[in-house]
């Protein structure tokens, strides 16, 4: 997993639903990743998460479809990843992040990902990788 790029669901969403703001932003970085031939990853925590808010944004078909495509390599986190995760959300008690955020950041970390493809600032936030997508 070294050097390849974890991509959130804020990104997943921005990518397939073109009335997103940063949907044009989206495209262009999936395509320099396309064209890298970077290796590019979710949690199973981030699938649930993006089948999740597709079927709230986009409707049940393109939610469907996106789950069954299995686009993108699903890594599934392991125990010691998880209770990472939650440290880091124990150490952080002022911070919103959420566990699939935690998650991803534990991910990240462990298994040497290069950075995440996200617009959800929490990434930004945490600042420990690059965060492809995310402006101040």
């Amino acid at each position: 997993m070294r050097g390849s790029v974890l991509w959130d669901s804020s990104a997943i969403l921005a990518l397939l639903d073109a009335d997103d703001a940063d949907h044009a932003k989206a495209a262009g970085i999936a395509r320099e990743l396309a064209i890298q031939r970077r290796p590019c990853f979710i949690t199973n925590y981030i699938e649930a998460e993006t089948h999740a808010l597709l079927l709230r944004k986009l409707g049940r078909s393109l939610a469907r479809e996106w789950l069954l495509a299995g686009g993108l390599a699903v890594v599934c986190a392991h125990s010691v990843e998880e209770q990472r995760a939650k440290a880091i959300i124990a150490k952080y008690s002022d911070k919103n992040w959420s566990l699939c955020d935690a998650i991803s950041f534990a991910v990240i970390e462990a298994r040497g990902a290069f950075a995440a493809f996200s617009f959800d600032h929490h990434f930004a936030q945490y600042g420990a990788f690059e965060v492809l997508g995310w402006t101040a």
